[in-house]
């Protein structure tokens, strides 16, 4: 029983963290903008190795904090990131409407910027707008996308999860993400904005409550 409760929150946890790779894929595939097979690995690849060292890391850390307390961190990253992704949409619409932004969200320390210009607007990811994703390009796009794991996975790892479940799962559910998004968004076959954002920020509370209770 214990082993079928991790599986599903390893699947839940994994599936919220893809929600934004969904997200992106449709976008690309709704303004035919093809991601290739070598650059949709790179990028669930990529996500789930930053997601598997935060969650390594929060393993360690967890050995030296009261077990009290790993809980209620864990509550809150989990708590206030939903909440965030609640609000997520709103920011996005800002962001889109103020198109002139888009200018200034160049290269600066750590690429900081232009990772929150690809998080904005993922199509900006098309650099060279060739209507391909390059490995360069999903390599970029990748981290963009990990954004929110990097919190996720140290917090969630602070109280008893299995990490190696996590990153199972996030291989898979970011693989499907991926390509059913570039399908449903290519066979729609036009310009269709819409954020699910909002799902991944309830899911991600819920199981903030469900790791407090637990």
């Amino acid at each position: 029983m214990n082993t079928i409760i991790m599986i599903i929150e390893a699947l839940i946890l994994a599936s919220a963290l893809s929600a934004d790779a969904f997200v992106a894929s449709f976008a690309y595939g709704s303004n035919k903008i093809k991601i290739p097979a070598v650059s949709v690995h790179i990028i669930n690849i990529i996500c789930s190795v930053i997601l598997g060292i935060s969650l390594l890391i929060g393993t360690m850390v967890r050995a030296y904090i009261p077990g009290f307390l790993t809980t209620a961190i864990c509550f809150t990253i989990l708590f206030l990131l939903g909440l965030a992704k609640l609000f997520d949409s709103i920011t996005k619409s800002i962001i889109r409407k103020n198109s002139n932004l888009n200018g200034q969200f160049k290269f600066s320390m750590f690429n900081f910027k232009f990772v929150l210009s690809l998080y904005a607007d993922p199509q900006a990811a098309d650099i060279d707008r060739s209507k391909t994703i390059s490995p360069s390009e999903a390599a970029a796009l990748a981290v963009a996308l990990s954004l929110d794991g990097l919190a996720v996975g140290f917090g969630a790892a602070l109280v008893d999860i299995n990490g190696w479940a996590v990153f199972i799962c996030s291989l898979i559910t970011g693989f499907i993400a991926l390509i059913s998004g570039a399908y449903l968004g290519n066979r729609i076959a036009h310009r269709l904005r819409f954020n699910i954002s909002w799902i991944s920020g309830i899911v991600l509370i819920i199981l903030a409550f469900m790791k407090f209770i637990s």
